[in-house]
């Protein structure tokens, strides 16, 4: 159906209220916009308006457009590989010209290699650098009002390995639609979207992946489809959407697909290989290779454009496996121009019928193509964008954090509830509770054990949580820019719903080891003492926690995060003042920087200060315990300044963290 017509049926059915073809339950409210956004039809002589609320029909045109990458020195090796000097570039896209509109599905074909995936994030938006040419939507180019109603489905299923298929799309209803519906009208359309993509069966079945058995690969694919699809997007960019499925399954996702653009939605998809009935599902065609246009245009006359060029089949074939065999070069089984038959050498042949296709584009279709363009600029839709920046987020910061909250801990809740971390949690307290069972200060010797007590409970709790919050963010990072592309929630509210929900987590299991350990080695029986001991540890806890994040946040890779991480413990613990007490001048500010430094000064002065005496079987009598060696550098009267030096190491971490998150995040989202 041409685009010109689906414009006029919802011109007609927005002033009804409704959208042909769609649920009712679907059509009542659409995923939130900008609420300063403004999109105004124009045709021939008669204006309507569409409520931010309704679905926006696009028409993307895009012509000559070329990208580039620079070759740097990350990817010396490749570029040596490929013959090309470091600073270099590599044409990826090399003017190509097409459009596609409502109503109409545009398939990007072409052999492994040849720009589809980069023609496809360059349209969705995603692609950023040496980019030339025009690329408009509804005559205007690009802009971020714009994202909200592009869908982009990557060729790698972005997905949380333990939430279940209906807890994924439930928890996306919630953060993508718009506040106008209720909970349970975005549970609705959910589970409308878990049938429609026959995904009924495996709803209360974990995702899975690499680590974690869970659904198979083609209904992963169909969930990561789903939470596109769930906000009814204008534009809806698919990257491979059948790979890992069957025959059937594919052909049943593209009559999915067929219907959301009936209902006036522009669809583009990458596809390598399909069946013949996949093939002619399509609408339009765009054969790419090497960077170049091959054919642009009805995908069921493509057949017929390369047999008037003398390129046809000689035994029946698929018309896709025939596309791609000519885009590659590959005429075995193929009938050629008689020109080309001269060609003995086969590598010449292949590189002859690429050139000659190239230029039969060139001259005979893409001046169609931008004629037409051209005369379709006067009817086509405008959508004037908002000057205001300020975004119009589907919920409130709080609504955000309650709903993230939730997601975490049911996606972390076998790590926060499990068994061999509460068995390490108990076990340690009893081990140590059994070493130093009802241990005594009467002597140096003895001092000295429980002295070496308070450290090790510095050491535990440094490393437990730092390690716990290092990786936390560098695993995250894939699921974390796909969502923040799609503007689902605030980076802050990300932020501290994930360090809120492993705190509250490290101060339960910290709580159980300390009411454990505590009595286990007689520790001083006060009121006052127990709780300060557990503050102590908890201020440990909540700094180490943050000095975790901070290290995953600033490298964003798992294996370096966790050399950077062993290293900064090391660091702290050597100058933490149990090993070394007297540390050269020259290193002393090693110390001011470590919270287990600090930690372990809070917990001897918490435990040891006041009139405590010690040795009184010695000839000169009770002893004060500030006149031990073991305190030479630490003045047990000296005030409680390290609670006031954790809390702001605590902060400063977090604060350091989050800005380094989002300097980090916002770079991968472009």
């Amino acid at each position: 159906m041409p685009w010109q017509s689906i414009v006029s049926i919802m011109e007609i059915h927005t002033a009804l209220g409704l959208i042909a073809n769609e649920e009712p339950n679907s059509l009542l409210h659409r995923y939130g916009e900008d609420a300063s956004a403004e999109i105004e039809i124009e045709r021939h002589h008669s204006n309507t308006t569409i409520k931010n609320n309704a679905l926006l029909p696009i028409f993307l045109k895009f012509e000559d457009v070329e990208y580039k990458i620079k070759l740097s020195s990350r990817n010396a090796n490749v570029s040596s590989h490929l013959g090309m000097e470091e600073g270099s570039s590599e044409h990826i896209l090399k003017g190509i010209t097409g459009s596609v509109g409502p109503g109409e599905i545009l398939a990007l074909m072409g052999p492994s290699g040849s720009g589809k995936t980069t023609l496809l994030k360059l349209l969705g938006g995603r692609l950023h650098g040496d980019i030339k040419g025009n690329v408009t939507y509804n005559a205007s180019p690009y802009n971020p009002s714009l994202k909200r109603r592009i869908g982009f489905v990557t060729q790698d299923d972005v997905l949380f390995p333990h939430l279940t298929v209906e807890e994924t799309l439930v928890f996306a209803a919630f953060l993508r639609l718009p506040k106008e519906m209720s909970r349970r009208e975005k549970c609705t359309r959910a589970d409308m979207i878990i049938k429609e993509l026959s995904l009924e069966r495996c709803r209360h079945t974990r995702i899975g992946g690499v680590f974690v058995k869970g659904i198979s690969g083609g209904e992963r694919r169909r969930t990561s489809i789903g939470y596109e699809i769930l906000v009814d997007p204008s534009l809806l960019l698919l990257d491979e959407p059948t790979s890992g499925l069957d025959s059937t399954s594919a052909s049943k996702l593209l009559v999915i697909l067929q219907n959301l653009a009936k209902a006036g939605r522009t669809v583009i998809t990458t596809i390598h290989q399909p069946s013949s009935r996949i093939f002619y599902m399509f609408d339009k065609l765009l054969l790419i290779s090497e960077g170049q246009a091959l054919y642009h245009g009805n995908a069921r006359e493509s057949m017929h454009y390369f047999s008037s060029l003398g390129f046809a089949p000689e035994i029946a074939m698929n018309p896709a496996e025939f596309l791609l065999d000519i885009a590659t070069g590959h005429v075995k089984d193929i009938s050629i121009p008689e020109p080309l038959q001269a060609s003995p050498i086969l590598q010449d042949l292949q590189l002859k019928v690429i050139q000659l296709l190239q230029c039969k584009y060139k001259t005979d279709l893409e001046p169609r193509e931008k004629e037409d363009n051209h005369q379709q600029i006067t009817t086509s839709i405008k959508l004037q964008v908002s000057s205001q920046i300020k975004k119009d987020w589907t919920s409130n910061w709080l609504e955000q954090f309650i709903i993230l909250s939730k997601r975490t801990f049911r996606e972390r809740r076998r790590d926060y509830l499990d068994k061999l971390r509460f068995a390490q949690t108990v076990g340690v307290a009893v081990l140590l509770g059994l070493l130093w069972w009802k241990s005594k200060i009467e002597t140096e010797t003895q001092l000295r054990d429980q002295v070496g007590l308070m450290f090790y409970i510095c050491i535990f709790w440094s490393s437990s949580p730092l390690f716990g919050a290092v990786y936390v963010f560098p695993y995250e990072k894939d699921y974390l820019v796909k969502e923040r592309k799609a503007d689902m929630y605030r980076l802050s509210v990300y932020f501290m719903s994930s360090t809120l929900s492993d705190m509250v987590v490290n101060i339960m299991y910290s709580i159980i080891f300390i009411v454990i350990l505590y009595f286990m080695v007689d520790l001083r029986r006060t009121v006052p003492c127990f709780f300060l001991t557990f503050l102590a540890t908890l201020l440990v806890v909540i700094t180490s926690q943050g000095m975790g994040e901070l290290i995953g946040a600033a490298i964003l890779n798992i294996k370096r995060a966790g050399l950077v991480a062993s290293l900064a413990l090391m660091l702290f613990l050597l100058t933490g003042g149990y090993y070394v007490q007297h540390i050269p001048k020259f290193m002393k500010w090693l110390k001011h920087i470590s919270f287990m430094h600090y930690g372990f000064r809070l917990l001897l002065k918490v435990q040891y200060s006041g009139h405590l005496v010690y040795d009184c079987q010695s000839k000169g009598g009770c002893r004060d315990l500030q006149s031990s060696p073991t305190f030479d550098t630490i003045d047990l009267s000296g005030g409680s300044q390290e609670i006031w030096i954790l809390l702001a190491m605590a902060v400063a971490y977090r604060l350091l963290a989050y800005f380094c998150l989002q300097r980090r995040i916002n770079v991968a989202s472009f």
